[in-house]
């Protein structure tokens, strides 16, 4: 009997699975079951020891390609999504990590595969890696970020844009970091809020509109493309993780840039930032989620005018608009953003997170739906040991501590 296609997709993301659970055990009968004999990969350029080129055949995969990555790092290709392409493809992202065996530097690349199939095997892959990482970690670079940083304390975690002189512009680099962020956060069960911020003068202005002029005309519809395609993953994990998320904003907040303050749940502005959308005055459609978001925050006459208006905004009318929660004044922007993370990192995580898909998953639900998913979420917030814990507080009339379980 035939299979459907959504069988089709199923089988081909349990293949691809099959083949990272193989390289990690380093499984040489699992990897010859899964590879056609004609196998082809296709490897980035630029890789060092002259691994990036064309590899025919699954031996030569393995033994040349595979095998020199094993022979320099201790790496682990870390599939984070699976997305059906045309035909019969899946793209794979996700995240390489480890080390270079000799400099002991730390290797975290953001990776990109194309997965061709035939029948039950795997026929074909085409990679795509920030091939500098690589080469980073084998001259001992113990640096995993460029243009952001991330840390966890107590569980909380900031996530802040580090690139001050360019005003946080989101250069190339940039959107594959911030995914490999969002895939940690996303994949860490401690986590209980995550803030949102930016050094320097502001936020973020959006795209790097100076990278872009350097770019050559022909190459810049692959060059978005490939920046877009890493950074919407990232805002799509950030709406999607089980922590509050508060967004700390100054300066301007512009282009693509808005989609870090959109996956927000609480956003605070100081009082001298400025929001735009920016696209069309560079004759640009947009990205970052703007088409999606700014219609259900603002309404649709309202994201009109950001969009064919070229409005800039400052912060009391992006308050007025519903862009932000709150504003206050710039010199207490930080102690203001940290008491509210406290706060919610001391509430009932389980139940947030449960809140923040229902308001999510509102916009695209008919009234029964989400009825029927409000009864689900509370019967799964009441079997925590938070709302325990808490009903057993309200008759004592204490106040409740809640662990985030």
């Amino acid at each position: 009997m035939e299979r459907t296609e959504a069988e089709r997709v199923t089988g081909r993301e349990k293949l691809a699975a099959s083949l990272y659970d193989a390289l990690a055990r380093g499984d040489r009968e699992q990897l010859a079951s899964l590879l056609h004999p004609d196998f082809v990969g296709r490897t980035t350029a630029g890789l060092p020891m002259d691994l990036g080129g064309t590899y025919r055949g699954a031996d030569a995969m393995r033994r040349e390609f595979w095998g020199g990555i094993a022979r320099h790092f201790v790496a682990r290709a870390e599939p984070a999504s699976f997305h059906a392409v045309d035909g019969d493809s899946l793209l794979v992202i996700g995240t390489y990590t480890g080390n270079a065996k000799a400099s002991g530097g730390v290797l975290h690349a953001d990776f990109q595969h194309v997965l061709t199939f035939d029948g039950d095997r795997i026929r074909g892959l085409v990679q795509l890696t920030d091939s500098e990482r690589w080469h980073q970690a084998l001259n001992g670079s113990t640096d995993e970020f460029r243009t952001v940083e991330y840390s966890v304390t107590d569980g909380v975690g900031m996530l802040r844009l580090n690139r001050p002189k360019a005003r946080n512009a989101i250069n190339e680099a940039m959107p594959p970091e911030l995914m490999e962020v969002a895939q940690r956060a996303a994949a860490d069960t401690t986590l209980r809020a995550l803030v949102i911020s930016g050094h320097g003068p502001a936020f973020t202005v959006g795209g790097d509109i100076g990278a872009f002029a350097d770019t050559a005309r022909d190459d810049l519809p692959g060059v978005l493309r490939r920046m877009t395609r890493s950074y919407h993953t990232a805002l799509r994990l950030l709406s999607e993780i089980d922590t509050p998320v508060i967004a700390s904003v100054h300066g301007a907040v512009a282009g693509g840039g808005l989609g870090l303050l959109y996956v927000a749940d609480v956003a605070l502005a100081a009082e001298n930032t400025k929001f735009a959308t920016g696209f069309a005055a560079l004759g640009l459609s947009g990205d970052g989620g703007n088409s999606w978001f700014l219609p259900r925050l603002v309404g649709l006459r309202r994201a009109s005018e950001l969009y064919f208006g070229e409005r800039v905004l400052d912060a009391r009318e992006a308050l007025d608009w519903g862009l932000v929660s709150e504003v206050v004044p710039a010199d207490q922007l930080e102690a203001r953003t940290a008491e509210v993370t406290q706060r919610l990192a001391n509430g009932p995580t389980r139940a947030y997170g449960e809140i923040r898909r229902l308001l999510r998953d509102s916009w695209a639900a008919g009234l029964p739906e989400q009825l029927h998913a409000e009864t689900e979420a509370l019967a799964r917030t009441a079997a925590t040991q938070d709302t325990a814990g808490a009903i057993d507080a309200f008759v004592h009339k204490t106040r409740p501590n809640f662990e985030g379980r």
